[in-house]
């Protein structure tokens, strides 16, 4: 079991808030033993560093659905959060930093706290008001989707931002709330030309992240959809995906 330093000694402290600093996490709260604790104003939840006496580096997070992301395997030992990892390396810890922000930063409700700071003092008497305060909510939700799939299409690779668009699974239109307008789980970061397509029905995909083509898609533009890998899911898409397919795919 590792053992925390502390307290930490200066350079541990030194790299401890350059880590932090670099990866979006500038809110600083002082250290309880060895452990130090930091959060940001453009994510939520918070998180923990400290150096154990093997010199491994340990890194803590309170955001469940951030620890369920991630992925990582963490450590027997005690500490702030709900879950503890170590890091043989300080590299490797820099490595995985910038998922923690992201992850942070767009899993639900970042992002349906960032709409409501945006938009609670505009009217919304109007057709044209309501219209303006939609649009605010959608360029959050693509700043959301951005962060989550890492600023590319997860099915094509294509990281230019200029030709991604920020794909409702379940449309605007159909969502019961803002919060499930809003839910990055409820999106895709798709190119352009599969943006169209899914948005019309002519593809979706299958619990497995696979495209399934439409039979009324052509040959020709079913051959121009190009892509290189399967999209990995979370049980949140998929139950999205699969009212995309009873609604709004054409299977015939």
């Amino acid at each position: 079991m590792a053992v925390v330093e502390a307290p930490q000694s200066f350079v541990t402290r030194q790299e401890c808030d350059k880590v932090a600093f670099q990866n979006g996490f500038r809110r600083t709260h002082g250290e309880t033993d060895g452990w130090r604790h930091y959060s940001s104003t453009t994510a939520q939840g918070s998180i923990w560093l400290a150096r154990d006496a093997a010199d491994g580096w340990l890194l803590a997070i309170d955001h469940g659905g951030v620890i369920e992301e991630l992925g990582l395997a963490g450590v027997v030992l005690g500490g702030p959060g709900s879950a503890r990892y170590a890091f043989a390396t300080l590299g490797e810890l820099y490595a995985q930093m910038p998922r923690v922000y992201q992850l942070a930063a767009s899993l639900p409700d970042a992002p349906l706290a960032k709409f409501h700071a945006k938009v609670k003092d505009l009217p919304t008497s109007t057709e044209a008001e309501r219209l303006v305060v939609q649009r605010i909510g959608q360029d959050v939700f693509r700043s959301g989707l951005l962060e989550y799939w890492q600023g590319r299409c997860p099915l094509t690779g294509i990281s230019d931002e200029s030709l991604l668009r920020a794909s409702h699974i379940i449309p605007w239109k159909d969502c019961e709330s803002d919060a499930e307008r809003l839910d990055v789980h409820n999106g895709l970061l798709l190119s352009a030309l599969w943006d169209a397509a899914f948005d019309r029905g002519l593809v979706s995909f299958d619990d497995g992240g696979q495209p399934i083509f439409s039979p009324v898609l052509g040959e020709m533009a079913r051959s121009e959809l190009r892509w290189k890998q399967p999209i990995a899911l979370t049980d949140k898409h998929r139950t999205r995906l699969a009212w995309h397919r009873s609604h709004l795919f054409k299977s015939e």
